[in-house]
């Protein structure tokens, strides 16, 4: 008897365990209150291959450590005793080439996703007598708020652009300013900074760049004058509130080209600092081409243009020489689909050599290319993806970099030295990425998986762990007090003979007797991953809380598994991604614990898109759906984006019409939430208003949610909190009955 109630109360304490613990509120989840610590800006010292720096949590100090111990070394600047400092608190930092200065950046009032003005200040690490540092704040430009600076190498000159139009600031001589271009004015000419289409689709915000000598700037000049004109309505609103909007709204009206239409012309020019010479290059560009990148090599008399025809399928490099303008082709890489995106931010300048990422055997991989053009040599192979090229070590000829050999779910950090041997330098299976010191002997390595929220370590070249920085126990802490559903791996194959890998999260009390609602969740753009193992406390999260099976599965296109797999889509975009949504409900609705007619999907941006086209597929498999800032027709995205995948309409038009919502609208199955910004540049609520209407002429219900002023990230205020409670309660109300 005794051991009898020993066994009860053993159990009774087991269960009382279990539910003792809370459930994560909405609230949390949106505001941030399981999101993991993190250690922000961090930035190698140029040339010092011994300390790294960090912004202070409050933004007023930039602070040196040390990438042995991890240790603070001193504080290299403090808002509250630099002398004569104008202000309290910064943004942003930034070092000189030689690391000599900081350019300190605040009152920062972003444009697009990546372009921003801010008021920049500069200070001097110049040291006194007695090793200290305490100089002056000194004001950048008294013109106005800055744009895109960038400091010489030597760096005694810092260039920027205002209003469209480059200054040159000097330093050595009392910080005189002087104007470079004069052609600069908005909706016309843009001058060192991309324009919106540049911006969003080439992952740019600065065309801009000094020469290895300091003697010559070179920039890419965009001519918008013919590309057609976007408007939409801006409101008084609230969160911030636009007093002069109160009575009569207002409009936003910016050049954004739509497939098939005219884009900007691009040319590259130099402009020499001491002649005051600017010249155009020659570079062998179609008048409908891109130059997404340009690059000063180490030799001054080297500058590396980035060319891209408009089908996007061809990618040049050439070297100008940037007095006589002569263009030399230097590299040439073809698809017969297109140039990945990601191989334009892998390319690195050294000595006689620089790195490419090319996808020519079907597989990510890096390439060792010599300065003359004459050498092109592979670096890794294999049937696995190279993602980021981290840097070359010049003392011993490494090179380091991140890939997924372990799996399409997983990152990691590898060298391969001068002889080709291959080693793997993170120790922990799930998504790592990395921060290399200046000479390549350390690394900062932010370390992640399902279960393990964000640990960050200091790390040598070989792997060997230093220290450990942030290890988020207090998150993990805090999370055993609640109860929080777990996501879990698993891949299918579809009735189409294609195998997916997808994630699930199931309900603490999960019963596999019973039969639950079903959330699919996906983003299902061109090359994205969400199928990752990555520690994440999200909505989804929120939503397997309260009785659902939240499932995510990257179809068709996604990225991770070579380019057949993810260009399998090209020029039919939507289609078979819309069939691999299909083909995993269907898969679920088998499952003894679905219940098959109470599934769900819902995605954001493309992710919103694939929401309509599935939902329309023709097998009516989902009973509700919710799109988010959706596009709903391929003819009403940009240029750039769009052609890539599926050229022009004109070119394309009967695949532009078969992937299009509209085509499929009539066979449009279940009940269905629209959301969208109104204010939003990126995918215009043009998108939305046309599906609408074409759901009213087709007399099919619907609903819609619209948010005032907000982009594409509809936040700001208590909007993304409201957002979710919107999407909750169409869930619960549309799956749960």
């Amino acid at each position: 008897m005794t051991r009898l109630t020993l066994t009860c109360l053993l159990c009774l304490c087991t269960l009382m365990g279990a539910f003792g613990q809370q459930a994560i509120e909405l609230k949390d989840v949106v505001g941030g209150a399981f999101y993991p610590q993190n250690i922000a800006n961090v930035l190698p010292i140029p040339g010092d291959g011994e300390h790294y720096t960090q912004m202070s949590a409050d933004h007023t100090q930039v602070v040196k450590y040390s990438f042995k111990t991890g240790k603070q070394v001193e504080v290299l600047f403090d808002a509250a005793t630099a002398r004569e400092c104008p202000f309290k608190h910064f943004d942003s930092y930034s070092f000189a080439p030689d690391g000599s200065k900081l350019l300190i950046a605040t009152k920062t009032s972003y444009i697009y996703r990546r372009s921003y003005t801010a008021e920049h200040y500069l200070y001097s690490l110049k040291r006194n007598s007695e090793g200290r540092i305490n100089n002056v704040v000194e004001r950048l430009s008294d013109g106005g708020a800055q744009q895109a600076p960038v400091f010489s190498p030597d760096g005694t000159m810092v260039a920027f652009v205002r209003d469209n139009n480059i200054f040159l600031v000097k330093l050595l001589y009392g910080n005189s300013e002087s104007q470079v271009t004069e052609d600069g004015k908005r909706n016309e000419v843009l001058n060192g900074i991309p324009d919106w289409v540049y911006e969003e689709e080439f992952s740019m915000n600065r065309a801009l760049e000094f020469s290895a000598d300091s003697k010559m700037l070179a920039f890419i000049r965009w001519d918008e004058s013919q590309v057609p004109m976007y408007s939409f309505p801006l409101f008084a609103g609230a969160a911030p509130r636009h007093e002069a909007l109160a009575k009569y709204p207002g409009e936003y009206t910016y050049k954004y080209p739509k497939t098939g239409e005219v884009n900007s012309t691009v040319s590259v020019h130099t402009f020499d600092i001491k002649s005051k010479v600017t010249r155009k290059m020659q570079v062998p560009l179609d008048a409908d081409g891109y130059i997404p990148r340009i690059f000063f090599t180490r030799n001054p008399d080297q500058l590396a243009i980035v060319t891209l025809n408009r089908h996007q399928n061809l990618l040049n490099i050439f070297l100008a020489n940037p007095r006589s303008t002569v263009c030399k082709e230097l590299l040439r890489d073809e698809s017969d689909t297109y140039i990945s995106e990601n191989a334009l931010n892998q390319i690195k300048f050294y000595d006689d050599h620089f790195s490419y990422l090319s996808e020519r055997t079907g597989f990510s991989h890096l390439y060792w290319c010599s300065l003359t053009g004459t050498q092109q040599k592979p670096i890794t192979s294999g049937n696995y993806e190279v993602i980021d090229f981290l840097g070359y070590s010049e003392a011993d000829g490494s090179f380091y970099f991140t890939s997924n050999e372990e799996s399409p779910m997983c990152k990691a950090i590898y060298k391969v030295d001068r002889k080709g041997r291959k080693t793997k330098l993170s120790s922990q299976r799930g998504t790592n990425s990395a921060i290399f010191s200046s000479d390549m002997k350390y690394y900062v390595n932010r370390f992640q998986n399902l279960s393990t929220p964000t640990v960050i370590t200091l790390n040598d070249c070989n792997g060997r762990e230093l220290t450990t920085l942030l290890d988020n126990a207090a998150l993990k802490a805090k999370l055993s007090q609640y109860a929080v559903p777990q996501k879990e791996f698993f891949s299918f194959t579809t009735g189409e003979g294609v195998q997916l890998n997808g994630w699930m999260m199931k309900p603490c009390d999960f019963d596999a007797n019973r039969k639950y609602p079903v959330l699919m969740h996906q983003y299902s753009g061109p090359g994205s991953q969400q199928v990752l193992d990555q520690f994440g406390i999200s909505w989804e999260t929120y939503m397997a809380s309260r009785g659902y099976i939240v499932v995510c599965v990257d179809g068709r296109g996604t990225g991770g598994r070579g380019a057949q797999f993810t260009k399998c889509t090209y020029l039919k975009l939507g289609y078979l991604e819309a069939r691999d949504q299909v083909e995993t409900a269907l898969w679920l609705g088998q499952q003894r614990y679905v219940d098959k007619e109470r599934i769900g999907i819902w995605g954001w941006s493309f992710g919103g898109y694939m929401t309509l086209m599935s939902m329309s597929e023709g097998r009516p498999v989902f009973r509700a759906g919710v799109a988010v800032a959706a596009v709903t027709d391929w003819g009403y995205y940009d240029t750039i984006y769009g052609e890539r995948f599926m050229r022009t309409p004109k070119e394309n038009s009967e695949n532009y019409r078969l992937t299009s919502t509209f085509s499929r609208a009539e066979q449009l199955h279940g009940s269905l939430l629209l959301v969208h910004g109104m204010a939003d540049d990126n995918v215009h609520f043009q998108n939305c208003a046309e599906y609408a209407e074409q759901l009213v002429q087709l007399n099919k219900p619907f609903e819609m949610q619209l948010y005032t002023n907000r982009d594409h990230g509809i936040y700001g205020g208590n909007t993304r909190l409201h957002l979710y409670n919107r999407l909750t309660s169409f869930f619960d109300r549309e799956l749960k009955k």
